[in-house]
C-alpha cells in the first residue's frame, strides 16, 4: 500500500480527480483552447524553474496544479456543449435534423429509445449527442445502430427530477454530455437510405449476425436475453423482474460485461496461450496476443463504457501479471485509471467504473493476505478457498459505495458468487464455442439444450436466492460523509495490517470514532425533521407529512401499489424515515407545524367557516370558480398536485397570476415541500 503511495502516477491521478470534479461542479475553466495551452505550458516552465533552483517543495506544488489543471482543461475541451458548431447553438426552426444512431437503449412502455450525435442542423455540420424517443405503434419497428434519421423537432431539455431523492436522469446523461432529447411519433420522421459506417454499426452487425444464428439454433426467451448479457454486453431484452431477482440475489454484475466477464477471459486466455512462455520473449508475444484479443472482445460487446474501462484495467492487470508482480498489477491499475480519466474524464462520475477499479484493487491488496489465513491440503478444497477470499476482498472494496448508490445488502451475496462465478466461467467458454458453431451452422442440438439447461438452472438459482428475503437488508440510508470515512477507514486499516505500528492504529481509531459521530449526529439530526410534502405522480395524489422520522402518507392508490412505490422508497432513503403509516382518504384539513393546509378534492367543498388565509391544494380537478373560492378563503398560497387536469392547471395559474397568488404546480415545479 505505501508503495502505491509513493508512486508518482498515483499523486498524478489524485491531483488529475480533484481537477476533474471542480471543472464539473463548479465549471471553472473557461478559457479558449490557445489560451488553455498557453497557461498549462507558464506551469511546465515554472515547473522547470523550480527543479533548476532545487525547490522542490514549490516543485511539488506546482506539479500537483499542473495535473489539476489538466483535469480541469480535459474535462472542458471534452464537453461539446461549450463548442461553436454544438447543435444547439442553431435554431431548428424549419430545419431539417440528421441524426445518426450510435446506441440503442432499453426501450418502455411507450417508447422506442436511442442514443446518437446531431450531425447537421439543416445545412450546418454540428456536434452533440441526444436521446431520442420514437413512439411505439402497432406497426412501428426498432432501428439498427447506424441509421439515419431525419426530423424536424425541437430539442427538449431533459427533465430535473420532480419529488425529492429521486434518481437524477438529467444529472446522469450531463455525466455522458446529453442535455437534449427529442419525442417523435412513429410517423413524424424519414429514415435515410444510407447508413453512416463506424466502429458500433460493425459491432451491432456482428451482434445481429451471431442473435440471429442463435435463434436458429432453438435459443429463445430469458435464456437467449443472458446469452445476449453475458457475452455480446446486450441487456435490453432481459425482463424487468430477471433483473429484480439477480439484483436481490447480489448477482446483478453478472448480466452486465465488466471486470468480472474480462477477467474470467483474461484468466481463460493466460492459461491457453502459457505454452507459449517457453519461446525466447514468450511472456511478451503471450501478453500481445491476449490484448488483443480482448480489445476484439470489446468491439463485439459495443465498446459500451463498461466494456471499454474493464478492457482497458485488465490490459494493464495482463501486462502487470506478466512481470508476475503485484506491486506492477497495482502500478498498471493505476496508469490504466490515469490514462481512462485523461481520455474520458466523465467516467469518474460512472458507478460502474467506480466499483470496477474498487473491486480489482480490493481484491489485489486484500485477497493474498485473506488466502494467507487458511492453507488447505486438498486442491479443490484450496480452489474454493481462493474464490471465497476473491468474493470477500471485492465485496469488502465495494461494499460502502454499494450501500451509497443501491442502499441495500444482499446477505446471501457469498453464497450466489461461490455458485455463479464458477458457472459463469462455464458459460462464458461454452458460449464462445457455442456461437462459433452456430454461425457455421454446425452446432448439434444436443449442445444448444445442454447449453440452455446451463442458464435456465443459473437463473432459477437466482430466482430461488432472491426469494429468501429475510437474508436482504433494504432501504439502507448511507450518506456521502459515511462513504468517505468507511473509505478512509479501511484505507487506513490497509496500511495498519501491512505494517502493524501504533502511529497507523492510532490514525486508524480516529476514523472509526469519527464514523461513529457521524452515525449519532445523522440520528440526532433525523429526530429534527419536518416535513410536508406534496408528491408529484401522474393522475394520483399522494401527500405527505414526516414529523420527526415518522412519515404519514395520504394518498389514492391501490395499497399494494402505494407500498412498493419507487418514489416513496426513495423519500424514505433519503430522509432516514423510521416509520412509516399510510391513510387511503385524504383530509379536507391537514395541520403541519402551525399551519393548515386545506385540500379540495373532486366535490369542490371550500365554504368553512372560520378558515382564511390558508394554504390551499387542488386535488382530483375540483370543478370550482377558483375566482370566488380566493375572495372567500384568500389563500396566501395554492398548490396544484398531477391528479388534475392539465387544461384546468392552466387557467388557474393565469388566475392566480392575476390575483399575485403564488401558485406551484408539480407537475412543472416539482413536489411542494414545506418545512
Amino acid at each position: 500500500m505505501k508503495r502505491l503511495l509513493y508512486f508518482l502516477p498515483t499523486h498524478f491521478t489524485l491531483c488529475l480527480i480533484v481537477g476533474i470534479v471542480i471543472q464539473f461542479f463548479y465549471k471553472v475553466w473557461s478559457f479558449s483552447f490557445t489560451q488553455s495551452i498557453t497557461f498549462l505550458f507558464l506551469i511546465l516552465i515554472l515547473l522547470l524553474a523550480f527543479k533548476q533552483y532545487k525547490k522542490q517543495f514549490l516543485f511539488t506544488l506546482t506539479s500537483w496544479l499542473l495535473f489539476v489543471t489538466v483535469g480541469m482543461f480535459v474535462v472542458f475541451s471534452q464537453d461539446v456543449s461549450n463548442k461553436k458548431n454544438h447543435y444547439s447553438r442553431f435554431s431548428v426552426n424549419d430545419s431539417l435534423v440528421t441524426f445518426q444512431i450510435s446506441k440503442v437503449l432499453k426501450n418502455n412502455l411507450y417508447y422506442h429509445k436511442y442514443l446518437g450525435s446531431v450531425v447537421q442542423v439543416g445545412s450546418r455540420k454540428t456536434v452533440g449527442n441526444i436521446v431520442l424517443n420514437v413512439q411505439k405503434e402497432n406497426t412501428s419497428k426498432q432501428e439498427n445502430v447506424g441509421a439515419v434519421i431525419l426530423f424536424q423537432s425541437d430539442f427538449v431539455e431533459v427533465q430535473k427530477p420532480l419529488n425529492p431523492y429521486q434518481f437524477n436522469y438529467k444529472k446522469y446523461l450531463e455525466k455522458q454530455g446529453v442535455y437534449h432529447q427529442v419525442f417523435l411519433r412513429n410517423t413524424s420522421f424519414l429514415k435515410s437510405k444510407s447508413s453512416i459506417n463506424s466502429v458500433y454499426k460493425i459491432a451491432d452487425d456482428i451482434r445481429n449476425t451471431i442473435e440471429i444464428a442463435l435463434i436458429k439454433n432453438g435459443f429463445d426467451g430469458e435464456e437467449l436475453a443472458v446469452i445476449k448479457a453475458l457475452i455480446l454486453g446486450q441487456r435490453s431484452d432481459i425482463s424487468k423482474e430477471l433483473l429484480q431477482e439477480y439484483t436481490k440475489a447480489g448477482a446483478i454484475h453478472i448480466l452486465a460485461v465488466s471486470g468480472l466477464h474480462v477477467g474470467i477471459i483474461l484468466l481463460i486466455l493466460s492459461f491457453v496461450f502459457k505454452p507459449i512462455e517457453r519461446l525466447k520473449n514468450g511472456k511478451v508475444f503471450k501478453t500481445i496476443i491476449i490484448v488483443f484479443l480482448l480489445w476484439g472482445f470489446a468491439i463485439i460487446a459495443g465498446l459500451s463504457a463498461s466494456v471499454v474501462r474493464a478492457v482497458t484495467m485488465f490490459t494493464a492487470v495482463a501486462i502487470g501479471m506478466s512481470f508476475q508482480r503485484k506491486t506492477f498489477v497495482l502500478h498498471s491499475l493505476i496508469s490504466s485509471m490515469f490514462v481512462l480519466l485523461l481520455v474520458k474524464p466523465m467516467f469518474l462520475f460512472d458507478v460502474g467504473f467506480q466499483l470496477s477499479y474498487l473491486a480489482v484493487f480490493s481484491i489485489v491488496i486484500l485477497q493474498p493476505k485473506f488466502e494467507k489465513l487458511w492453507n488447505p491440503t486438498w486442491k479443490i478444497t484450496n480452489k474454493f478457498w481462493q474464490l471465497f477470499t476473491v468474493s470477500v476482498a471485492a465485496q469488502i472494496g465495494v461494499l460502502p459505495i454499494s450501500l451509497f448508490y443501491f442502499h441495500q445488502f444482499p446477505g446471501l451475496f457469498m453464497l450466489s458468487n461461490l455458485v455463479i462465478i464458477p458457472v459463469i466461467g462455464i458459460i462464458l467458454i461454452s458460449g464462445i464455442l457455442v456461437i462459433i458453431l452456430s454461425l457455421v451452422n454446425v452446432l448439434p442440438s444436443f449442445i444448444a439444450q445442454v447449453y440452455n439447461f446451463i442458464i435456465w438452472c443459473m437463473n432459477t438459482f437466482v430466482s430461488w436466492i432472491s426469494l429468501q428475503e429475510s437474508f436482504l437488508i433494504t432501504e439502507i440510508s448511507f450518506s456521502f460523509t459515511k462513504l468517505l470515512l468507511a473509505y478512509a477507514c479501511l484505507a487506513i486499516g490497509i496500511v495498519y495490517l501491512e505494517k502493524k505500528s501504533y502511529k497507523s492504529l492510532t490514525v486508524l481509531l480516529v476514523f472509526v470514532l469519527a464514523f461513529q459521530f457521524n452515525l449519532f449526529y445523522e440520528k440526532s439530526e433525523l429526530g429534527s425533521t419536518n416535513e410536508f410534502i406534496v408528491f408529484n405522480k401522474s393522475r394520483q395524489t399522494i401527500i405527505g407529512k414526516n414529523m420527526k422520522g415518522n412519515l404519514k402518507i395520504y394518498h389514492d392508490l391501490d395499497a399494494i401499489k402505494i407500498r412498493n412505490l419507487g418514489l416513496i422508497k426513495d423519500y424514505k432513503i433519503g430522509a432516514k424515515v423510521k416509520e412509516v403509516e399510510i391513510e387511503r382518504n385524504t383530509p379536507n384539513i391537514i395541520d403541519f407545524m402551525n399551519q393548515r393546509i386545506f385540500v379540495i378534492d373532486s366535490l369542490g367543498v371550500y365554504q368553512v367557516n372560520n378558515l382564511k388565509e390558508v394554504t390551499v391544494l387542488l386535488i382530483q380537478s375540483p370543478k370550482i370558480n377558483l375566482e370566488r373560492m380566493i375572495k372567500v378563503l384568500k389563500p396566501k398560497l395554492i398548490i396544484a398536485d398531477a391528479s388534475n387536469y392539465k387544461s384546468q392547471v392552466v387557467n388557474w395559474k393565469y388566475i392566480c397570476d392575476k390575483y399575485a397568488i403564488p401558485f406551484h404546480y408539480t407537475a412543472t415545479d416539482g413536489a411542494f415541500v414545506l418545512k
